[in-house]
Order: structure tokens, then sequence, then C-alpha cells
């Protein structure tokens, strides 16, 4: 049966037989892993066979869990239990990969010994030809420009399909996609598009198509580091694409539609969400192309410096993505612990703040009354948040105040008799703002240090954030507040004050399936988090952890 595709894409409807034609015409719309494809696998698997399969994109990840591979790789499927994710190995290696990357082998009788051959001779020639056997560094430079020249066309014509071959054909379709929800499938990816075509043709411009390894292209990416900064909104957005394709795959008209799109712009047989991880891919991929780079060029090379700067850069752009990435997530621990704290007042945290620096106890002495008040002290930037602890309910909260940290004046107080407020201190630090002036007691000395490193990271946190250009939008801090309205009034049991302590389940929705299986932990969800395991940030302890007392922060 033979459809024109553009009119099956104007025409479908619920009511349509279309459906029935399109689904019968044999169009395979299902990605690897789905449907009756993934019950016979594991058919195969349990009576024993082996089953291979090839990887149609590169699996670029830091995830000592996960199985990198480039395309082209042949893998052993050893578990497809699960939709999305399988359990396969190369070689030595073992780990989860996403279904959606690979394909199977036609003939899975067909030997791969010869392929494993290949790779084996392949390593041995890396370790025995240590110089004159291997070919010259240049050739190996040429090599890598010529790589990094190819991907980047192929991303080019990646992106150019998604654009033309799935957004321009949502937007005919208003009775079916508001721009809400284009917004929310595909981000800012057609900002990406037009940056990267500006970017690659600065990378033709200084590409030497006669000699590439005397090309010079590390300073198109140090000309264009703070661009690159466009796809900290793409990634955080990603996760919500996920959750908004895979509600609509459940739809048959959705599903049908997407499949047309695919089909009519000649599209390789990707399932949606696959080409949507590439660019969270492609911003992981620069470092480590750079990086090979660097290690074939000369220190006499013209371009060494601009390469190694480059590498820095894109490092950068990636921990820049991630401390964004992890922001944005922390906004919702912030609205859920507002959410949980008894009356509240005045504007929400979120107003001002992204970030929890600190918290602790501390004995609060204020003027005219000089009378201690143990408080709970909560220190975000820009704001510092006080509460009173319930007397029988110690994991309750009450709002008690707050104060405007980029007015407050903090300063350290020697052990003895405070001139101020005429009275023996020890361990003290004085809070002034205008007239206001506050005197926090700490119980050991290590805890007023380290008090005062906190206030002096509060207003690193803010000078950091305003030369980054970090900001929350609107529409960020509204969701985060209605997200955790509605769980705070769901997830209350009976007779308990939160239950955000057991909020770290809903994140995790193969939670049923990770109860049977004998691997590691399964990855929550589609590998859109790779790139920022890439820069390898300094981790640090947040104190959403630390503070186990307290229900609302628990996970």
């Amino acid at each position: 049966m033979h459809f024109n595709l553009v009119s099956v894409l104007s025409l479908f409807h619920k009511e349509d037989i279309l459906y029935e034609d399109f689904h019968s015409s044999g169009h395979r719309y299902e990605h690897p892993g789905g449907g009756g494809e993934q019950l016979a696998i594991n058919e195969l698997i349990s009576d024993g066979s082996v089953v291979y399969a090839e990887a149609l994109w590169d699996h670029v990840t830091m995830d000592a869990q996960e199985l990198g591979f480039k395309a082209g790789d042949v893998i052993k499927v050893i578990d497809a239990t699960n939709k999305e994710w399988w359990w396969g190995c190369i070689m030595d290696s073992e780990g989860w990969f996403p279904a959606s990357f690979i394909r199977l082998r036609v003939n899975q009788d067909d030997p791969v010994e010869e392929y494993m051959s290949y790779l084996e001779e392949a390593e041995a020639g890396d370790e025995e030809q240590a110089g004159p056997g291997l070919p010259c560094k240049e050739q190996m430079r040429a090599n890598v420009i010529n790589e990094i020249m190819s991907t980047e066309r192929d991303y080019i014509k990646h992106l150019k399909d998604i654009c033309e071959g799935y957004i321009k054909q949502c937007r005919k379709r208003t009775d079916m996609f508001t721009e809400e929800q284009l917004l929310t499938i595909f981000g800012n990816i057609e900002e990406i598009y037009r940056f990267q075509r500006k970017f690659l043709k600065g990378l033709e411009k200084k590409f030497n198509n006669e000699q590439p390894h005397l090309s010079e292209i590390g300073c198109c990416f140090l000309e264009h580091q703070t661009d690159f900064q466009i796809y900290s909104e793409y990634c955080n957005n990603h996760p919500n694409a996920c959750i908004q394709i895979s509600k609509l795959m459940k739809v048959n008209k959705y599903m049908f539609f997407f499949e047309a799109c695919r089909l009519l712009q000649k599209m390789i047989d990707i399932s949606l969400d696959g080409f949507l991880l590439t660019p969270v891919q492609k911003i992981c991929k620069y470092p480590l192309q750079l990086a090979e780079l660097l290690k074939y060029t000369n220190p006499q090379h013209r371009d060494y410096t601009d390469v190694e700067a480059a590498l820095n850069a894109m490092k950068n752009v990636a921990r820049l993505i991630n401390e964004r990435k992890r922001r944005l997530e922390n906004i919702d621990k912030i609205a859920r612990w507002q959410s949980s704290i008894e009356d509240w007042e005045g504007e929400d945290v979120l107003v001002k703040s992204s970030e929890l620096i600190f918290s602790g106890e501390l004995n609060k002495l204020s003027q005219p009354q000089t009378k201690s008040q143990q408080r709970m002290f909560f220190l975000f930037d820009h704001q510092m948040v006080y509460c009173k602890k319930d007397l029988l309910r110690r994991d309750i909260l009450y709002y008690k105040g707050r104060m405007d940290m980029d007015q407050v004046e903090v300063t350290d107080v020697e052990d003895g008799k405070e001139k101020d407020f005429n009275i023996s201190v020890k361990n003290a630090l004085k809070l002034q703002f205008g007239e206001e002036v506050h005197l926090l007691c700490a119980k050991k000395l290590e805890l007023k240090q380290r008090w005062l490193r906190a206030f002096a990271d509060e207003r690193k946190q803010v000078h950091h954030d305003r030369e980054t250009g970090f900001s929350l939008t609107e529409v960020q801090k509204k969701q985060a507040m209605l997200n955790a309205g509605k769980q705070h009034v769901v997830s209350k049991p009976k007779g308990m004050h939160s239950g955000l302590q057991k909020k770290g389940n809903t994140s995790l929705p193969y939670c049923d399936f990770l109860l049977r299986q004998k691997h590691p932990s399964l990855p929550a969800a589609l590998p859109q988090q790779q790139v920022f395991m890439l820069a390898e940030p300094k981790r640090k302890t947040t104190f959403w952890h630390n503070i186990g007392r307290l229900t609302p922060f628990k996970k």
C-alpha cells in the first residue's frame, strides 16, 4: 500500500481510517526494544542464545554503570527486560545502554569473531608499535580534525532534520500541538541549529582541506565559548521533553504522526526522543574531541595554545551546564521545604534565592530584648530564614522571620563582654543591617567558624551568579511552587507533618523492575544527564542530605 506522507501528516484524526491503513502498511514505528521484538529477544536470551546488536549512535558516558560505545560497535545483549535500557557487554566492558541507540543484527547466526579479532589486533598493534610503524603525529592530528569536521557536518544535517522534519510539520497542526507543548518537546533546538550553522562556517574557514593537520580550529571554540551556554537551557528542559513525548506516544494519533514526519524527512529509524538526545551528547563530546586533538598537536604547532585553551573552555561550559542543572533541581527541593513550614509569611524563598548554602541551630539574641531564643537558620543566596521548632514534634518548623543578606554586615565577635548588648558571649557572630542588630551564638567554636565560611560562600555565590548571568525565570519559580503545593497535599500521610521524605521514590520509574534485577541500579531515565558527568565538577555534600532530623529535607 502506498501513501503520500504529506497527506498522512495533514489528515491524521482519530476517526480517520488512515490509522488502520498506516498501521497495516508495514511501516516500522517502534524503537528497538519495543513490543513483540523485545519479547522475542528475551525468549532468545532465556533459551541460552547469544544476541548481538549494532550501535547506531555513539553512546558517550562517564557513568561506571553504563556501557559506552561508538556507532558501528557490536554489542552482546545480556538482558532486554526493560524497554528503554538494556544490559550488554563489549569485550570486557559491561553495563546499561539505551535500547534506542542500537539495532539488532539481521542474522544472529553470523559470527562476530572476525569483528572481535579485528578489535584485539588493533589494540595489540597500538601497544607493540611505538613510533616508526604508526602513522606520523601529523597524520593522527589530521584524522582527528577530519572527524571533528565530519561529525559537525552530520550534526548540522541532524538538527536540520529535526527543525524541518518535525517542528515545521508540528506547527502546521495547531489542532494537535500548542506552542507551549512544542517548546517543552523541542526546547531551544532551533536556536542551537542557528548557532551551530554559524559555528560550522567558522570551522570551514579554518579547515585546511589539502593538509588537515595544519588546520587551526582552536580559536573557533574560544570565539564561541559563551554561545555554547545556550545548551544549558536545552539540557535543563530535556527531561521534561522526554516526559511530554512519552505521554503523546501513548496516543496512536501522535505516534503515527511523528513516524510520518520521520519518513517524510527520510530520517533513519530512531525514535523522536533518540533524535532529541543528540544535542546533549554533542556538548558532551566536544571536550573529548578537543582532548584527542591536543594529544596529537605538537607544542610547537600554531594551534596548540588555542586548542589547550579551547579544551578548558569547553570543560567549563560542561561545568556551568552541570551547575545550572543542579540549581534547577534544587529549586523543587526549596519549594517543597517552604511548603512544609508552618505559618509562612511574606514572599516565596524562590523570589530571590535558588540555593541553600548552609543551615543549623543557633541561639539568637536581638535588641531591645536580650532573651536567648533557639532557632533553626537556613542560609540561602540573598537571604536567611529562621524558624522555631515545635516543642513536641521537633520535625515541625514555624516561620519566625528572615534577613536580607544583601544588606547584612557579618562580624566575628570575640569571646567576652559584647558592648552593644552588654552581656558576655561565646562563639558569637553579629549581624547588622540598618538599625537592627542580632547576635547569633553557636554551641562550639568549629560551628561558628563554619558559619563564617558559609556567609563568605553566600557572597561568592551571589557574585558568581551575577558574572554568569544565572537567574530563574518566573515560569520556573511558579511551576516549582505549584508542584510543591500539589505534592504537599497529595503525599501528606495522616498524622504526619510532611511526606517529603518519600519523594525520592517518585523519580524511580522502574522501581518494580529493579527489585527483580541482578545488575547494578538501572539509570533513572534516558541518558540526558551524561553531559553533567563529563566535566567531573567538584562534588560537595549538600545540606539537604545532612539535616537528617528534619523531615522536610529527607529524600
